[in-house]
């Protein structure tokens, strides 16, 4: 049986690397197929026509088939909606990249994640600003949630109770969504909690969802950040080392 051919699949390259003198290995997220691996033929000549098209953060649609874990790559087509984001937008994105690099199963599709990252990535590259923050907040938890680590946010875990919209919940990589002092930090009201899991429930639309999350991005980000290292098995995250080292420059 000859192998399927996929034709016109919307995808952004997550990495690649050098495979061969003139051929790279592609690693891709696609809406239907999840992340996959193809081999891009000649894709260093300076002929190829893949050579500028093969980028992070833009959208393509791929075509590639045969079987087994590395495709092969037939053609790759530039959508040209928006332009490369800059500095700390470029590294925003390729945050986003190193966590489904990481967390993601190959060929394991989640087309609503990949929604979610079509949607974020032309805000990094038209107006990140203060839309930034809160929308890797977004995708943090989108992400837990497809891959089925993300605990429910509407009750404790530990016991399985309502929570109370007036006390404070902290989210922890092993023991789930639990009770925490008022006064630390890295903690959210369960009113806050249960407007989140709305948001995750689709009942949230999605300019509402980025500018509430807004407010309660400072607070997220060690949370979402300690369950990202701990499910991806890592202390730290390259993305988060490199801007570390850039700021200490």
């Amino acid at each position: 049986m000859q192998p399927r051919r996929i034709s016109d699949e919307p995808a952004y390259m997550l990495h690649r690397h050098d495979w061969s003198e003139s051929s790279l290995i592609v690693e891709a997220f696609t809406r239907h197929h999840g992340r996959i691996a193809v081999l891009a033929k000649g894709a260093k000549r300076p002929s190829s026509a893949l050579r500028a098209v093969l980028l992070p953060l833009q959208p393509l649609l791929l075509g590639f088939g045969g079987k087994g874990e590395v495709r092969t790559l037939y053609g790759a087509q530039w959508q040209g909606v928006h332009t490369m984001p800059l500095g700390d937008a470029l590294l925003s994105g390729l945050y986003l990249n190193e966590l489904l690099l990481l967390l993601l199963a190959r060929e394991d599709p989640h087309p609503a994640l990949f929604d979610v990252y079509n949607q974020i990535v032309p805000i990094l590259a038209s107006n990140p600003g203060v839309a930034m923050e809160p929308a890797l907040r977004v995708f943090e938890l989108r992400l837990l949630r497809e891959i089925g680590v993300l605990p429910r946010l509407d009750m404790q875990t530990p016991s399985s109770q309502a929570l109370a919209p007036a006390d404070a919940y902290q989210l922890h990589a092993e023991l789930g969504l639990h009770p925490a002092p008022a006064h630390h930090r890295a903690t959210l009201r369960g009113a806050q909690w249960l407007w989140l899991q709305q948001m995750l429930d689709g009942n949230i639309p999605w300019p509402d969802a980025l500018s509430s999350c807004a407010a309660l991005s400072s607070a997220l980000k060690p949370q979402l950040r300690a369950l990202l290292c701990h499910h991806g098995k890592v202390r730290t995250l390259r993305t988060r080392q490199l801007l570390i080292d850039l700021q200490s420059l």
